[in-house]
């Protein structure tokens, strides 16, 4: 790779960065992020980049008088372009068929290397010229200042969990909400997670119980659209209601709106006789006025009816994931369930509903059950990312 192909790389990693966490590339990419836009680029293009790859990529950009050399193979250019440029979803078998001459990466490094020459001339420039071009200037200044202005502004949360010190929450925007000190004392438990526990409680209502989430860690939301997810670790419910995942919420009070999405367990089917599963979740409720709530996804993932699919299902949930997007009134929800930390996500449903949440909560539960047992929760990792609202 020569000197402007290496200045082309640069700016075409900044790009793929830029697009998406909405920064540039000034700091290295931690193993969370590198794994996301790992993600990120394979849903998008199709084709794979690895994240140890990525984070590589960067590190090297950033510090290039390191020892070690980085040098992309076309076909990785190729696929960074593609993300950048929103080419159609391919695979390596069809691009291999139809564009092994790699044309995303030469187009964008035809464009990259496009740069205008200045026009000479012998006539004097008139003053009329001078203050168009001076214009010209002004509204280019304003507009570049305005777009990086809503840059700037865009939030974008990131925690890997590796710190659960309860100053460190605090200065980052958490707080804990119906606090249980004997098992919030124990959030650290697992090294590089978050440890919270099924506890008694339910932010759904049922008469004669206290409406809580014990534990329940919250942060704010700053802009109506947005996307959100969190990653859990070994969590194979396995008795009535136990349950973790996210909470939307327009107040921490549950007097307003509110969404929930979680992985649970249940083994109450009206007096038919079927084994325990292990499902998705999603429920809507219009807040204390309304005490009728609204389960729009009720999706079985596994059955536990006996040893192996009990162990079929600690397999295949070694890692979870969900992921929510909000666009105005519209929601998209996406899950993950895999042996392995970086697999796709899989769109569950789309729901309409006209909330405004104000708080966004991670969270575990087991309903209002004396019976089930306690079991522990392990939060990897969360991620909250402001999105423009189209």
């Amino acid at each position: 790779m020569d000197e402007f192909d290496r200045r082309v790389f640069a700016e075409l990693l900044n790009a793929v960065v830029m697009k998406c966490f909405g920064h540039s590339l000034n700091t290295s990419l931690s193993e969370p992020e590198s794994k996301h836009l790992s993600t990120e680029i394979e849903e998008s293009t199709g084709l794979v980049i690895g994240w140890r790859s990525v984070k590589n990529y960067a590190a090297f950009l950033l510090n290039p008088s390191s020892g070690k050399q980085e040098n992309p193979s076309v076909a990785t250019l190729d696929t960074l372009a593609r993300y950048v440029l929103d080419a159609p979803v391919t695979s390596e078998a069809e691009r291999k068929k139809t564009e092994e001459h790699f044309p995303y990466w030469f187009r964008y490094r035809e464009q990259a290397g496009l740069i205008p020459k200045p026009v000479t001339s012998s006539r004097k420039p008139q003053k009329g010229h001078w203050v168009a071009g001076i214009a010209v200037f002004m509204l280019l200044a304003v507009i570049s200042g305005f777009l990086f202005f809503r840059q700037s502004s865009v939030e974008q949360i990131q925690e890997d969990f590796h710190t659960s010190n309860e100053a460190y929450l605090a200065e980052n925007g958490w707080f804990v909400q119906d606090k249980n000190a004997q098992f919030w004392n124990r959030r650290a438990e697992k090294p590089g997670h978050l440890t919270l526990f099924t506890l008694k409680g339910d932010n759904w209502p049922k008469t004669g119980e206290h409406q809580g989430v014990q534990n329940l860690l919250l942060r704010e939301i700053q802009n109506d659209c947005f996307r959100t997810e969190v990653h859990f670790t070994d969590f194979v419910p396995s008795g009535n209601w136990q349950q973790a995942g996210l909470l939307l919420l327009e107040d921490t009070l549950f007097t307003g709106k509110s969404v929930r999405l979680s992985l649970a367990y249940n083994n109450y089917f009206g007096g038919y006789n079927k084994p325990g599963e292990i499902l998705i979740q999603a429920i809507a409720s219009n807040g204390k006025a309304d005490r009728n709530l609204e389960e729009f996804i009720h999706q079985p993932l596994l059955q536990l009816g006996n040893a192996d699919e009990r162990r079929i299902a600690a397999t295949n949930l070694k890692n979870v994931a969900f992921r929510i997007e909000k666009q105005g009134n519209k929601f998209r929800f996406l899950y993950s369930a895999s042996p392995v930390d970086n697999f796709s996500f899989k769109e569950i449903s789309t729901y309409e509903f006209g909330i405004s949440p104000k708080y966004i909560g991670v969270f575990a539960l087991k309903g209002f059950v004396d019976t089930t047992a306690v079991m522990p929760v392990s939060v990897r990792y969360f991620r909250l990312d402001a999105q423009r609202c189209e």
